[in-house]
């Protein structure tokens, strides 16, 4: 247990101090160490994003409303590392229920980026991304609903992975949107990221929309090169608007796959225009109704008061602007005499997004775009201005929309600051999007100085 010890007396020691990036909102005690750690992850303290449910820690979803709730039950993939000989060193901060970019919207504070205290970590597995940025730990896990685990593993510049829907349970982690949310994974290398969703993968009995689908070597796909492969670079994510910084990085990394034996195409991807707009009514919709378990009797309040009024005045005072913006925006689209005006009619575009991908991907592997269009921002730039944040993910709520496996792989750096590159591929393929991501990995350590 040497690793898991050294790991928690490193993060008290860090995020009790003034250099602290507010990445953990619960930790591990000394006496959780004492177990007997077999088998593939024997030892290896791994971060758990606060939104899984966890035996012995509390589960707050970043929310005040949840503040010291201990769920009775652990989800499957927490589970799953256990079994594996992980050591769950603590709980990871997010913006609440999930809903942001940034981790500015946690009830708890945000998290920092630890390459510029200034700057968000992206969100909304923010906490776990830093948590690996900073060496706190090798591994996290996240969630990824819009590109909550690969935004902010290009703002951090570590590796996220969104596996296929239904690669991985869904039990246990406490609902969002339930159609688009995917338990990720976070590693500082491709190979780490790659050996926890190996051990988290597999069917689940207990989640309906888990597939019974056989799980490959994900760690050995990372090494196995690209000659051959066919890369699609799709028009549509390479807008003018794009930081030039980041289009030379991702241009320079699309020449190294070439020279690792890739071969390039250009593609389009016309529905992706209507990725945002539909993501944004779909997932607020969902939450909407996710959420309404959160009414002040079940969860967290009771001791507001005996009585149903004030329990249900402290959920409404204790959910954070974000939260509730979400929850009527997504009420509103389900309301009678809109909902096939705006949910029907984002259900139809998703669809679209989907077909885009079958068709493209009966000519590429894989497809290589940037992850995000810029490089982390700055602490408090976008909380006035919802739209602008909601943008960070334009390159990314398509997978969430098709159900696809993407990932994102650092590619270098802009005025200090991480980029990361995103790997998307068909569905049950994460075999090729992991071999792209490890050339790339490779050829970007094989050049540097």
């Amino acid at each position: 247990m040497s690793d898991a010890r050294t790991a928690l007396d490193r993060i008290t020691q860090m995020e009790d101090g003034p250099e602290g990036l507010n990445a953990f909102l619960a930790l591990a005690t000394p006496g959780d160490l004492d177990v007997r750690a077999v088998g593939r992850l024997a030892g290896v303290p791994v971060a758990v994003k606060d939104n899984l449910s966890t035996a012995g820690l509390p589960t707050t979803c970043g929310s005040r409303l949840l503040e010291g709730y201990q769920a009775p039950y652990e989800a499957t993939v927490v589970r799953r590392l256990r079994d594996a000989g992980a050591v769950v060193i603590g709980k990871t901060n997010l913006d609440e229920f999930g809903m942001g970019s940034s981790t500015e919207n946690s009830g708890f504070g945000p998290t920092l980026n630890p390459h510029d205290r200034s700057r968000v970590p992206g969100g909304s597995s923010g906490g776990s991304a830093a948590a690996v940025a900073a060496g706190y730990t090798t591994m996290a896990l996240g969630s990824d609903t819009g590109g909550s685990v690969r935004q902010p593993a290009s703002f951090c510049g570590v590796v996220g992975i969104k596996p296929t829907y239904g690669r991985v349970s869904r039990y246990g982690l406490v609902a969002f949107a339930s159609s688009l949310d995917q338990v990720g994974t976070l590693g500082r290398t491709v190979s780490d990221a790659a050996t926890l969703l190996g051990v988290i993968a597999g069917h689940d009995p207990r989640d309906a929309t888990s597939a019974d689908t056989p799980v490959p070597d994900f760690t050995s796909d990372a090494g196995r090169g690209v000659e051959g492969m066919v890369v699609g670079v799709p028009a549509e994510y390479f807008p003018d608007a794009l930081d030039p910084a980041i289009k030379e990085l991702i241009d320079k990394a699309l020449a190294r796959l070439v020279g690792a034996g890739a071969r390039l195409q250009d593609v389009s991807l016309p529905s992706t225009s209507f990725a945002i707009p539909s993501y944004y009514v779909l997932a607020p919709a969902e939450a909407s109704s996710n959420l309404a378990r959160f009414d002040g009797v079940r969860f967290g309040v009771r001791q507001s008061g005996p009585d149903i009024a004030s329990m249900y005045e402290r959920t409404r005072a204790v959910f954070g602007d974000e939260v509730k913006r979400r929850i009527m925006l997504g009420t509103y689209a389900l309301s009678s005499g809109y909902y096939d005006e705006y949910y029907g009619t984002a259900q139809r575009a998703r669809s679209l997004v989907a077909q885009d991908f079958a068709g493209v991907f009966e000519q590429v592997d894989v497809l290589f775009t940037p992850t995000a269009p810029t490089p982390a921002f700055a602490l408090g730039e976008h909380t006035n201005d919802p739209l602008a944040m909601y943008l960070s993910d334009a390159f990314t709520v398509t997978a969430n929309l098709a159900g696809i496996p993407a990932m994102s792989v650092p590619v270098g750096e802009v005025d200090g600051l991480p980029v990361g590159g995103q790997v998307l591929a068909p569905w049950w393929h994460e075999s090729a999007m992991l071999a792209v991501a490890g050339a790339l990995e490779a050829s970007l350590a094989g050049s540097a100085p």
